[in-house]
Formats: structure tokens, sequence, C-alpha cells
């Protein structure tokens, strides 16, 4: 029977590494760099390197979907109860959409990234017998 405790003693979980961007083997900050939804080369503490994760864009579509859908029904509510104008819409929904999506796309980039390294995901590979 293996300790399971011991091979992933100091790895930051899933949810840690993306809303704080932590290396997922040794749960050092530096995850990203540069732009805000950009990952660094590799981590400055351990020396992972994270560009042989294929993290791509799945988050992109399916977050900005739902946080659409939830800022849709929020001024569709708002509307219906303040009957405010338009143009206090646009000052409220457009900034929080846009750091929502961007947000959201920099934790599911993370989360994502932190999920194949637990896993050791990989290309589809095929044994030979």
């Amino acid at each position: 029977m293996t300790d399971e405790g011991s091979a992933t003693k100091g790895q930051p979980g899933i949810a840690a590494a993306a809303l704080f961007g932590l290396c997922p083997r040794c749960g050092a900050k530096g995850l990203f760099e540069g732009r805000f939804t950009q990952f660094a080369q590799k981590c400055p503490s351990c020396g992972l390197d994270f560009r042989s994760f294929n993290v791509g864009d799945g988050p992109a579509a399916f977050l900005t979907l739902i946080i659409g859908a939830i800022i849709t029904g929020l001024a569709i509510w708002l509307d219906l109860s303040w009957h405010p104008p338009f143009w206090v819409h646009i000052l409220l929904w457009v900034p929080i959409t846009a750091l929502a999506v961007l947000w959201g796309l920099r934790a599911g980039k993370a989360a994502l990234l932190a999920a194949e390294y637990q896993r050791n995901a990989g290309e589809g590979r095929i044994k030979d017998e």
C-alpha cells in the first residue's frame, strides 16, 4: 500500500493553484507572467516547464457563455426592478463582464494546467504489446 499523501506533499490543490496562480508541483507563485492570462515559461522555484502543458483556449468559450448568461440575468433583473437609464447598464455591466471574463479565464487556465499536471495527462499513446 502506498502513501498517497507523501506523493502530493507540498503540491497545492487545483482550486488553490487556480485562484492564486501557483505552480502545481511546488506551490510557488509565478504561474503567470506578462499578460494577465499568459503562462510563464517555467516555474521560478522548481523549474517545471509550463510550455509542455497543452491547456489551449478551451475555457474561453465555456466561461464567456456562463458569465454572459449570469450578467444577462442580472441586467434583466436590474432593469425590471429599478428601470435605470441605458447608460447605467453600460457603466455597470461592461466593466463587470470584462473583469469576470479575464479573471475566469485566468483561473480556468490555471485549473486545467494543475489538473493536467496532477493526473500526468498527455497526448494519446498506444502501448506496444
